[in-house]
């Protein structure tokens, strides 16, 4: 399936997988992240956006859903809404925003860092997926299952 890019910026990287049999496509940043204090305690929380200088047209039925690289679990980043959606009918630019704890990033030892990237750098991952159309509905019953409504911590260890 082709999917279309559009450049916004000089230096925007078309995503691409690093490995034939990836699933996701490597997206890097265009610029070196913009800090964004959160509004709350100074000291606690705040964000890193960066910019990857694209904007996207994902295919109708389908969502654009960004991760972070593995490689993030080194550093006190958080891809601040866990899993990024781009919906098919969005055409804005596509960015990336880390929170990092700041106390965290402050007691780092040894070869733990907060990992703030660079421009260039490989910053998350784009996967592109089919959906189905969904028509919610009230149900008096749902269907028995082995697991019924067990939840949490319901399976053992």
């Amino acid at each position: 399936m082709k999917v279309k890019f559009k450049k916004l910026h000089e230096d925007a990287v078309l995503p691409k997988k690093a490995n034939p049999g990836d699933a996701g496509m490597d997206i890097v940043c265009v610029s070196d992240g913009v800090a964004i204090n959160s509004g709350e305690d100074k000291n606690q929380w705040y964000y890193i956006e960066y910019q990857t200088g694209l904007a996207v047209e994902i295919p109708e039925n389908h969502v654009g859903l960004l991760f972070p690289r593995s490689s993030i679990s080194k550093s006190a980043l958080l891809l601040s809404n866990s899993v990024g959606i781009i919906d098919s009918s969005f055409r804005g630019p596509v960015c990336l925003r880390f929170k990092i704890d700041a106390n965290i990033a402050n007691q780092a030892v040894g070869e733990w860092q907060p990992a703030i990237y660079k421009k260039g750098d490989r910053i998350g991952q784009l996967m592109i997926l089919p959906y189905p159309t969904i028509e919610p509905e009230f149900a008096d019953e749902l269907s028995e299952t082995e697991r019924g409504s067990g939840g949490f911590g319901s399976s053992g260890k």
